[in-house]
């Protein structure tokens, strides 16, 4: 089983990137985005379940972050418009069959490397 993240970057305030989560081995699972910034504990950003019909999103990002899911490639993205200097993180996805607690990092169990998202002002 194996998560890869990437489409991290530099951008300027206001910008946008889409983030890719790739899952290889792993069969029907949900998906979560978090991050976590320097000095800071992992949080929340977003969720998608496996079939999309349940998405949510931390209060901050709402309206600026999409989450979607292509199954024919296996792969999660994370759209992000609107960029502001607080994004600035390292973004890991995490998956998981079951999520019962979709805010909370210890009930996922498989996770991507992470990929830097650094937002300048």
């Amino acid at each position: 089983v194996q998560l890869q993240a990437y489409g991290g970057g530099l951008v300027q305030a206001g910008g946008s990137l889409r983030l890719s989560c790739v899952a290889s081995g792993l069969g029907n699972h949900a998906t979560g985005w978090f991050r976590q910034a320097p000095g800071n504990e992992l949080k929340f950003v977003a969720f998608i379940s496996w079939k999309g019909s349940s998405i949510y999103y931390e209060d901050s990002v709402k309206g600026r972050f999409t989450i979607s899911r292509d199954g024919a490639k296996n792969t999660v993205y994370l759209q992000m418009d609107s960029l502001k200097p607080e994004d600035t993180a390292v973004y890991y996805c995490a998956a998981d069959d079951t999520v019962p607690t979709i805010t909370d990092p210890s009930q996922y169990t498989f996770w991507g490397q992470g990929t830097q998202v650094t937002v300048s002002s």
